[in-house]
């Protein structure tokens, strides 16, 4: 007899569309989240109008069940206005929480919406204790962590954890940890940050002629470690899938609610999970290998068999399960990849295994694979919105109250200053800190733990050196982090850049801080929020475009000009070889570094922005950064990008990001 854990969680369903919606309902969710036609991170989903939304939290809520509103894209500062709009309809429509990324859109809700309950976004990257409990201190009710956590990470950071954990237990996994994606970006401005990635870990790339899906991963299914999960007490298990059909909230549903139920079950419930149609699986980080979480098919479906011969249009497969009539089939030759997608109607058994239907479609040939793709189940697809009122825009009074909140004064200083970020001890022998303003030390731990604040030429431009913290710390090295910045201090390295807001938590409390580009401020509202903070600095995404930041006011903060952007930043390893190009299909360019067990990739060429200083002082921007991370030590590197940063000229080869095609 399997025990019984007492603790129920709470299973979080996923809705994209109004089929889906009544496939959450009626399969048993306790709570479903969905978003309205802006600012959600599955923008390419249908997504609600306000007055749908408030049908369905009445529907909802007539059945128990709990309503989460998505808001979890960064926003630009020509879209404050319309942040404005959404949060008075949002407080007018009462969801049962908001779930956000942005420090702006938590700003705005915290001073003009208060009775919003938020809910921190994975795309806020929390991945430990420090992460959560700093976000609890924010009035932040519950926060969703990262996927890319051990068993014995997620058990410490349940015990300490002062609010809500929600976890993702099945779905797509992103191969970036969630937020700190910029590969979608930087291949076109689609940003996976604002709700429209281009999916570009789905690509096959190739390296020494090798061709393969390198960063593809399978779909997580952690049905198995619901036992596990529930004596960890975590509130919110949550299905991703705002962009799948009906029938897979329903297939997926279904099986959960079988397992949280009833932990006899569990089996039986894994072998309903082979009909959600999507990809292999995998329990990444909760199991005990993660060598396997790479796909090399880019199918969703479940394969049943093959093409076994064309006849006189009929097309005759081979299926180890009984197809039914108008289900849509997948044709995959698996030499080429080539697929063909249809619907199959009147299908017919021709015994033992075989199966036929009639097309005219001539793309199918033998030896075809054969993948079950989708079946049609019934669900309402109406939302009737009569009667319903809604004032979708803000008073005017009120839009002038926020946005007189969010004016920045113009800075005091307007001698141009250049800070360098270096990533290794070995830059020190190579540099002279009396040529710049400020220096980052973005170190790895051994040379952080290496590194000696009493040397004469530090001690002396002690003043200049910030220590930078990485973009993740894992629960087990929060110790490590926390320590090396007491020892700093004691020495006299006082001033730290940090990665993640919750990082303030590790220093020491007479430490003193700027935000690095980690810290997305897109918008005056988000750094209204880190200037709460007491922040002395910070610099502006790598993703930004000029538009976005002169429509600002704000003209504070470090601007990057020449850097090598972290387009994946990844806990999972890839079977590519380090410092050797690889590319896409399209000619780009990339490299893979790995630092402190991330796995990172680059591209070959930096993003130069020096052109654009002119411009940039112009706009009021008198601070930049020359970040030579990834770049091997040299005396001439940084004082040619500083003279070329002087002159207003661009070093070449290189890119200019999304700074002057603009962030979609």
């Amino acid at each position: 007899m399997t025990n019984q854990h007492t603790h129920k969680p709470e299973l979080l369903l996923p809705v994209g569309n109004n089929e889906a919606f009544y496939a959450a309902l009626e399969a048993g969710a306790d709570a479903i989240y969905l978003g309205l036609k802006n600012f959600n991170a599955r923008g390419r989903a249908n997504n609600f109008t306000p007055w749908q939304v408030a049908v369905m939290i009445k529907q909802a809520h007539s059945q128990n069940v709990k309503v989460y509103i998505t808001l979890n894209t960064v926003i630009k500062n020509t879209e404050i206005a319309q942040l404005i709009d959404t949060l008075f309809v949002l407080e007018q429509l009462k969801p049962d929480a908001v779930i956000i990324q942005d420090w702006g859109v938590y700003f705005i809700a915290r001073k003009f919406f208060p009775k919003l309950e938020l809910h921190a976004s994975t795309q806020m990257g929390i991945h430990n204790s420090v992460g959560v409990n700093h976000t609890g201190q924010k009035g932040i009710t519950r926060a969703v962590v990262a996927r890319e956590l051990t068993p014995s990470e997620l058990k410490s950071i349940a015990q300490k954890a002062k609010i809500e954990l929600e976890l993702f237990i099945h779905g797509a996994l992103c191969y970036s940890f969630s937020g700190m994606c910029l590969l979608s970006s930087f291949l076109g401005g689609s940003g996976a940050n604002r709700g429209i990635c281009m999916q570009p870990c789905r690509r096959i790339y190739s390296q020494n002629k090798a061709e393969q899906y390198f960063f593809s991963l399978k779909d997580n299914e952690l049905i198995k470690h619901i036992p596990y999960l529930k004596s960890l007490k975590i509130d919110s298990l949550k299905v991703e899938g705002r962009l799948k059909p009906a029938e897979y909230v329903y297939q997926v549903a279904s099986a959960y609610r079988k397992a949280i139920d009833n932990e006899e079950k569990i089996d039986e419930a894994q072998k309903e999970l082979e009909y959600d149609l999507a990809r292999e699986k995998t329990d990444y980080f909760m199991g005990k290998n993660v060598s396997e979480a790479i796909t090399q098919s880019a199918n969703t479906g479940l394969y049943i068999g093959k093409v076994e011969g064309i006849e006189s249009g009929k097309v005759y497969f081979s299926s180890r399960i009984k197809p039914e009539n108008n289900c849509r089939l997948r044709f995959r030759d698996k030499e080429t990849d080539r697929q063909t997608v249809l619907k199959a109607f009147d299908i017919n058994d021709e015994s033992n295994g075989l199966w036929s239907f009639s097309t005219n479609n001539n793309e199918i040939v033998p030896g075809d694979e054969v993948y079950l793709a989708g079946v049609k189940m019934k669900f309402p697809s109406k939302i009737k919105t009569d009667d319903i009122k809604i004032n979708d825009r803000a008073p005017k009074g009120l839009q002038r109250k926020v946005f007189d909140s969010l004016k920045h004064p113009k800075p005091k200083n307007t001698r141009p200053q250049v800070f360098i970020r270096i990533d290794s001890l070995q830059w020190l022998k190579k540099i002279r800190l009396e040529d710049f303003d400020g220096i980052i030390m973005n170190f790895d731990m051994n040379d952080l733990k290496t590194f000696n604040p009493a040397l004469p030429f530090i001690k002396k431009n002690i003043r200049k050196v910030w220590v930078e913290l990485p973009k993740f710390i894992p629960e087990g090295k929060l110790d490590f982090y926390q320590n090396e910045a007491i020892r700093l201090v004691n020495a006299g390295v006082k001033t730290f850049s940090i990665s993640h807001l919750s990082q303030l938590e590790i220093l020491p409390r007479d430490a003193r801080f700027m935000s690095n580009e980690n810290v997305y401020l897109f918008n005056d509202a988000a750094i209204k929020a880190i200037n709460e903070e007491k922040v002395l600095n910070y610099i502006y995404p790598l993703e930004n475009d000029i538009d976005n930041m002169a429509k600002g006011s704000d003209r504070n903060g470090i601007v990057p000009v020449y850097f090598y952007p972290e387009l994946f930043y990844s806990r999972m390893p890839v079977k590519l070889e380090k410092d050797i190009p690889f590319s896409d299909k399209t000619g780009a360019s990339f490299r893979k570094e790995v630092k402190d067990g991330v796995t990172i990739t680059l591209p070959e060429n930096p993003v130069s922005l020096t052109q654009y200083k002119s411009k940039l002082e112009r706009f009021g921007f008198y601070k930049f950064l020359i970040d030579m991370s990834h770049t091997p030590p040299s005396k001439n590197t940084p004082l040619t990008i500083k003279k070329r940063l002087q002159k207003s000229e661009q070093i070449q080869p290189s890119t200019n990001f999304n700074f002057k095609q603009g962030l979609s």
